[in-house]
């Protein structure tokens, strides 16, 4: 199940390539038509069930989603394997919890569903030196002393400058 954003949704229902600039909300939009207004009490009973379930299991289910609440049967997604099997070892003491937050469920059942979000590579954060800290380097290298010791510490330095000069470039 993929999230949208309140504009990417509002697309995507009314058939529109792109997504609709206003500030209309989602909500505001069900409301105005007949056929989708009838969608509204089922999109607020499965955002109610999705923040009690993140209530219950704060430290699980935030990578979880409410798929589906129908005949009293509550379905959930999980991103792996892994997290499904930690949840379902919670779900007997989430099911009773959420009976007695007046939710009707018999049954609760786990989905796998591999999430098509990709993270990104953060890039290498660059470092930026100030022409003191440049010429303060420069200077460090002239002024160790030849020892075999020093040699490896002069070589990263030049070779830290040599990177810092072609980046600049």
């Amino acid at each position: 199940m993929r999230r949208l954003s309140s504009s990417s949704f509002l697309a995507e229902i009314s058939g529109s390539k792109t997504p609709i600039q206003t500030s209309m909300g989602a909500a505001d939009f069900l409301r105005r038509s007949d056929k989708m207004a009838a969608l509204l009490p089922a999109v607020t009973r499965m955002v109610a069930l999705q923040k009690q379930c993140a209530a219950e299991l704060p430290s699980m289910f935030s990578a979880c989603e409410v798929l589906q609440f129908e005949a009293r049967q509550l379905v959930l997604s999980a991103p792996n394997a892994a997290l499904a099997t930690k949840l379902k070892q919670q779900l007997p003491r989430l099911q009773s919890q959420l009976q007695s937050a007046h939710w009707q469920i018999n049954v609760i059942r786990i989905k796998v569903q591999v999430s098509q979000k990709t993270n990104k590579p953060v890039p290498a954060r660059q470092l930026h030196f100030p022409s003191k800290a440049v010429s303060a380097f420069s200077s460090l290298i002239d002024e160790l002393e030849q020892a075999s010791g020093n040699d490896a510490l002069k070589n990263a330095i030049a070779a830290m400058m040599q990177r810092y000069r072609e980046e600049k470039k």
